[in-house]
């Protein structure tokens, strides 16, 4: 088996400038999952293959590698993670071919991601992408310690994902193209476990310590920016022809509920500073006459009235516009009558949340209303503004669209 698994890997990664076999893919994939022997042995004719002055070679070595992460058994990327050094590509270049140069820059950004993802399992003990989600899932049951340790893991991996970076015009060569289905499916997942962490995260806001909250208004902040990215990185997919069925849509929320997670934080510290790192901004402001400054149960309680579907919930319209009402709250209007949700120029979304009509406001204190992003596989064009899922089920979903990527 040893022979033939060396066989399979040295036909993977030939000089002919197509991607990796199939046939040969499989053999591999079949080699770790099935076998009891040491996948060392294949990891090092990997290794050695990214020796090699041919981008050709180098890359299909890379995506070689990427497969077997992704379909392989676990013990495959424990053991890259466990080793000393991994791919160390950062100053690669062919300058032997035209296109050697183009496909150098790939490289480089991949096996940074490659040695992320690597990395990450070292320092979480689990591949992120493939732990259980909804209800009963790892990430909705993490203690406030564990997410605010493994958040950040996940936004460095997501951030070396992202960077590849590839045009749509570039993604015609089969080597490159194939990196570039598997980095697709690294981020729905990726992006589905940081998005049940930071609701698990916004769910324990309110009971953490200073220190805590502070750090997690920085992690919801990020998560802002990295949800408009990744809409990009999607929007590529679709552009290069992949089914739009397999691309989810994300609606991203305004960044005003910072400002009420900052409003918390600014009554532990005496501090009222506010920025929105994100870029986004929207025309609804509910007006809020009255706003709590007791303990931390009285704020809880007032969050949860004022975003009753931040998290888990989709109550109705009508029911939104009672609970309003119920501190005389309104939402300001624009001429027509309704109001007008808009993002800006720096983050683009595949759904836009349609108007809400509603009395025009008599208040003149204002404050903005919005909820976290949402990450849903259908359109949310005729949902209610900041619906969040209940159960995420992207990951099953997105495994369901493997086969056809």
């Amino acid at each position: 088996m040893g022979s033939s698994a060396s066989k399979a890997a040295l036909a993977a990664t030939t000089e002919e400038p197509m991607e990796p076999g199939p046939k040969h893919l499989a053999d591999l994939t079949q080699y770790i999952n099935e076998t009891h022997m040491s996948v060392a042995h294949l990891a090092d004719i990997l290794s050695k293959k990214t020796g090699s002055s041919s981008w050709v070679v180098v890359f299909k070595a890379l995506v070689t590698v990427h497969h077997l992460m992704v379909h392989g058994n676990e013990r495959f990327i424990r053991h890259l993670a466990a080793r000393h050094s991994l791919f160390t590509l950062h100053n690669f270049l062919d300058k032997s071919v035209g296109e050697g140069y183009a496909m150098s820059i790939f490289i480089r950004r991949y096996s940074r991601y490659l040695n992320e993802r690597s990395l990450a399992y070292r320092q979480i003990a689990c591949d992120i992408t493939k732990v259980k989600r909804g209800a009963s899932g790892v990430m909705r049951n993490m203690d406030t310690d564990r997410l605010l340790h493994t958040l950040p893991v996940i936004q460095t991996q997501l951030d070396a994902l992202l960077s590849f970076a590839a045009d749509p015009d570039e993604l015609r060569n089969g080597i490159v193209r194939a990196a570039f289905r598997l980095l697709l499916k690294d981020s729905l997942r990726l992006f589905a476990a940081y998005n049940e962490g930071m609701l698990n995260l916004l769910g324990k806001y309110f009971d953490m310590r200073r220190s805590q909250c502070r750090e997690s208004l920085e992690l919801y902040a990020k998560f802002l920016a990295r949800t408009a990215k990744l809409t990009r990185f999607l929007r590529v997919a679709e552009q290069v022809g992949i089914d739009r069925n397999s691309i989810p849509h994300l609606t991203q929320a305004p960044c005003s509920l910072l400002e009420a997670l900052q409003q918390h934080l600014a009554s532990l510290e005496e501090k009222k500073d506010f920025l929105c790192p994100c870029g986004l901004q929207h025309t609804v402001t509910l007006s809020i006459p009255y706003r709590p400054t007791g303990n931390a149960c009285a704020r809880r309680t007032w969050f949860a009235d004022y975003f009753p579907y931040t998290i888990f919930t989709l109550p109705s319209p009508q029911a939104c516009w009672s609970r309003a009402a119920k501190y005389g709250a309104s939402i300001e209007t624009d001429a027509s009558g309704g109001t007008n949700w808009q993002l800006s120029t720096c983050a683009s979304t595949s759904a836009i949340w349609t108007s809400v009509s509603g009395p025009p406001s008599p208040h003149t204190v204002t404050s903005t209303m919005a909820f976290p992003p949402l990450m849903s596989p259908q359109s949310l064009v005729s949902s209610p503004p900041g619906l969040m899922a209940d159960e995420l089920e992207l990951t099953a979903w997105a495994g369901q669209q493997s086969q056809s990527m």
